[in-house]
């Protein structure tokens, strides 16, 4: 499915954007405190997920767990990368898109934005125990906390030491790191001009995968349905745009502006004149005038 179109032109206003994203991560990471569901239910939902993933032959994340608990050379890096790169790459690749592809950052932003809402939704109608908190009776261990004494976390997820009572642990249905992860992995492979970028925006996704499974933070299925939330994320990021933009119609009684894709603006020039800054069109056998063919 192509990703939609924003309705307006232009570089939006940084200091409007950054308070949007603000705003809704404020909304976000406050509302994960407050799904914060029973911690029964969460381990009942949990063990439901684990017989699901061990009837399918799906249990990935068991043998990858044991790899990086027995590995440290994997289990360490694969910590900080649980620890970091949620919170650095995706504000990178928004700043990315912010700068170099304007036109594009509006409906990135909103897809980006809407899936991370639903996974709200996730958080609170399935509070989900992760395998690192599951009795050591199931063979998982916790990384984070087996390994903490090389990064700033504690034993309570990827949270600094001392602050785990501001997260909550048993929002691990959907897996946003996955689901964040994808959606940079589209931009950088859609936006990218380089092999490197594209490869980039094929790996980490994949990567992000393998290191929440690994660190028995998420089931193979918390990933799945990350990807999942994304998916609808995008379906209902072109009609939320209109919803908007109708909504701003109505209120302002003035449409957003929409890019001209005439470069001249309607002016006309001589022959062989052009405007300062306009790129010069491909040469090819059809564009040779008449007169000379």
């Amino acid at each position: 499915m192509p990703l939609p179109q924003g309705a307006h032109g232009g570089r939006p206003r940084w200091w409007s954007e950054l308070l949007v994203l603000v705003v809704v991560y404020a909304a976000y990471s406050g509302g994960r405190l407050l799904a914060r569901g029973d911690v029964q239910t969460a381990v009942d939902h949990g063990l439901a997920i684990l017989r699901i993933e061990k009837l399918l032959n799906l249990n990935a994340e068991s043998p990858l767990n044991r790899l990086f608990t027995a590995t440290p050379e994997l289990g360490i890096p694969a910590d900080f990368a649980y620890a970091s790169l949620h919170y650095l790459v995706t504000p990178a690749v928004l700043v990315w898109l912010f700068r170099r592809r304007p036109t594009r950052y509006r409906a990135a932003r909103t897809w980006l934005m809407l899936s991370t809402l639903l996974g709200l939704v996730g958080f609170t109608l399935l509070p989900t125990c992760p395998p690192r908190l599951l009795d050591v009776s199931h063979g998982f261990v916790d990384t984070m906390a087996q390994f903490s004494a090389y990064g700033w976390w504690g034993g309570e997820a990827s949270a600094p030491r001392g602050l785990g009572g501001l997260t909550n642990q048993y929002a691990a249905m959907p897996s946003l790191h996955v689901g964040w992860a994808l959606w940079c992995g589209v931009m950088l492979w859609r936006y990218g001009r380089t092999p490197l970028v594209k490869a980039l925006g094929v790996a980490y996704p994949l990567l992000t995968v393998i290191v929440v499974m690994g660190t028995a933070n998420h089931y193979f299925l918390d990933a799945v349905a990350g990807a999942a939330v994304m998916g609808l994320g995008l379906l209902l990021a072109a009609p939320f745009m209109r919803g908007v933009d109708r909504l701003r119609l109505r209120i302002t009684g003035s449409a957003p502006p929409v890019r001209s894709p005439i470069v001249s603006g309607g002016c006309d020039t001589s022959a062989g004149e052009r405007i300062p800054g306009q790129r010069s069109a491909p040469s090819s056998s059809n564009d040779t005038p008449a007169q000379a063919r």
